[in-house]
């Protein structure tokens, strides 16, 4: 009863809203809202994740977990596989590209469980030393919170487009409290237009993100820096050579991360992956602590110059006293990391690049100002709390192919713009070398291998959202290639409204077509109806549309280098239908109306 009334209360408000609130104040109010459920969905993650961290270090469990600590991040991974089998019962997809594929094949919708799923299983895999990030999962979260409710009231998919990536950015906004850089970051990665129209909701989104965080946790932040070396001009060529490194750490970070990711797919047993991905993450974070969970303590440690905190219990044991042995610790730690975060997503955790991104790079900058300060190549010290920031910037615009993200992130955190021209110099640089070796970024490579990629191209975003089996037409009679001409009569050419009959084998196979124009000379000569069949009539088609692994944008393609008007579609290697350009085009016309609407 109480639900008939509450459903009857909502559609009533449905009917006052549509009556007395335009669409567009509607959309402006909506966003504030989903900044709101956004921020508070950081908090969650957030505090989730701290409490766990605080429990495990413990005085009883203190106590005894030197000995077992590599087992702990097994035991996190374990829980998520559990949580996500018997309660969340569905897959929890890695937070960004999710949200990618939501945007580009689903129509901007997002499954409800999205919602509470990275809530609870990114805090178990983070908390329990997983080495990765909770960004991704609160992205996911505040993505999936603003598709779903832009469904409940019933949105068009260009306005939930628009809520999921106002959400994103409201996400962002409240972790590191930058609100342009989560602006920024939502139009970067998920290729939103950029006009007056989106820039109020994103804003707006934004604002009430990161005043929510405010709220509930301070003005505590995430990365704690003070400038106190000012950029030099002399140092540009530094800044430039530190670019290409990061370009280097860049390339091997994401070349690392889908090699292990690949070795892991050989694994059909959730558990196999669990038992050796989990086992692996245990022993590395075991003998190299600093490695364990996010890694944000190690990176602020190195934007404050302490680096014996970071390295003082190291798994050799050696004195800190060499410089040279100080690198050579850091380079280590910088490299296993992207080991260690690779072990965690194939072992079935949920989790985001974004922080070991951060992590690497950090230590990038400061261990090339370091190595650059030891050969004396300057008359001065170079800033190696600097050149750790904007190292920092260097591989996220590397992996993340997103340069302005990273560029008002950091001049953000930094709390001005003192940065700005090393910023652009790191972070275009490296973008622009990364981007020769790895096209796509870390979230996008495997969307875009399967032609799913949403892009700023307007063209191609509308080609890929098409959905292929609404311009498919079934309705063609097909012929045996043993059936006589006068089977084909009347049994295929009475019966249909088609010029086009596909020739296909007795188990589905399709082996070419007769058209109406190849027999229609003979079709009235019965004395030709025993003698002739169809295998002595048949042609193949200039090209075959393959339903499993042509994309939109290959079909076009093909139409387009054959001048065909209809071309033959094969799912699963049988016979599946035919498309025609003239279908295929109006579908295009109508989505490109939508889309821009």
């Amino acid at each position: 009863m109480k639900r008939v009334q509450s459903k009857s209360f909502f559609i009533k408000f449905l009917k006052w809203r549509y009556a007395h609130i335009s669409n567009k104040q509607f959309i402006t109010l909506a966003s504030a809202i989903i900044g709101f459920m956004a921020g508070l969905g950081a908090v969650l993650i957030k505090n989730a994740t701290h409490f766990i961290q605080n429990l495990l270090e413990g005085k009883f469990i203190k106590d005894i977990h030197q000995a077992f600590y590599f087992i702990f991040p097994t035991i996190g991974l374990l829980m998520v596989v559990l949580i996500i089998k018997y309660i969340v019962k569905k897959k929890i997809g890695h937070g960004i590209p999710s949200t990618l594929y939501a945007i580009s094949k689903l129509k901007g919708i997002m499954p409800s469980h999205q919602m509470w799923g990275s809530i609870l299983t990114a805090p178990l895999t983070v908390g329990f030393g997983g080495s990765v990030g909770l960004e991704g999962p609160t992205v996911a979260t505040g993505a999936a919170l603003g598709s779903n409710f832009a469904r409940m009231f019933h949105l068009n998919q260009t306005t939930r487009t628009l809520l999921v990536g106002a959400a994103a950015a409201g996400a962002m906004s409240s972790i590191f409290k930058a609100p342009i850089a989560g602006i920024v970051f939502a139009v970067e990665i998920f290729s939103l237009e950029l006009t007056l129209a989106s820039m109020i909701p994103l804003l707006l989104a934004s604002i009430t993100a990161i005043l929510t965080s405010y709220f509930f946790l301070g003005d505590d932040v995430l990365l704690h820096f003070q400038l106190q070396d000012k950029f030099q001009l002399n140092d540009v060529i530094f800044y430039i050579l530190l670019g290409v490194c990061t370009a280097g750490l860049s390339i091997y970070f994401s070349k690392a991360y889908f090699k292990i990711g690949d070795f892991f797919k050989r694994f059909k047993s959730p558990y196999q992956k669990l038992l050796i991905g989990g086992l692996s993450l245990g022993i590395i974070v075991y003998f190299i602590p600093p490695l364990f969970g996010e890694g944000y303590e190690t990176v602020n440690n190195i934007l404050k110059g302490n680096v014996g905190n970071i390295l003082v219990n190291n798994i050799l044991n050696v004195q800190l006293s060499n410089i040279w042995t100080i690198i050579a610790l850091l380079v280590g730690l910088m490299l296993l990391k992207v080991i260690a975060m690779s072990l965690t997503f194939s072992a079935g955790g949920i989790g985001g690049v974004f922080a070991p991104t951060l992590f690497t790079g950090s230590i990038s900058g400061f261990v090339f100002a370091m190595i650059i300060n030891q050969t004396n190549l300057v008359s001065h010290q170079l800033s190696l709390t600097n050149f750790a920031m904007v190292g920092m910037a260097g591989l996220m615009s590397g992996v993340l192919q997103a340069p302005l993200t990273a560029i008002f992130l950091i001049a953000e955190i930094t709390g001005g713009y003192e940065l700005f021209v090393p910023l652009m110099i790191v972070a275009s640089i490296s973008f622009l070398i990364s981007r020769i070796y790895t096209p796509y970024n870390i979230y996008a490579a495997e969307l875009a291998k399967k032609g799913q990629l949403i892009t700023h191209n307007k063209d191609k975003n509308v080609l890929m959202m098409l959905d292929i089996n609404k311009v498919i037409e079934t309705d063609f009679i097909p012929v045996n290639p043993s059936m006589y001409l006068g089977e084909i009569v009347h049994n295929a050419i009475i019966n249909s409204k088609r010029n086009h009959f596909p020739v296909v084998s007795e188990d589905g196979e399709f082996l070419g077509v007769i058209r109406l124009d190849d027999i229609r000379s003979i079709m009235f000569n019965t004395a030709l109806y025993d003698k002739v069949k169809v295998e002595d009539l048949a042609h193949g088609e200039p090209e075959i549309i393959d339903f499993d692994t042509d994309s939109m944008e290959i079909i076009m393609e093909k139409f387009k280098t054959t001048s065909a008007w209809n071309l033959p579609v094969i799912k699963n290697g049988k016979y599946y239908g035919y498309i025609s350009r003239s279908r295929l085009m109006t579908a295009y016309r109508r989505k490109l109306i939508q889309v821009t609407a």
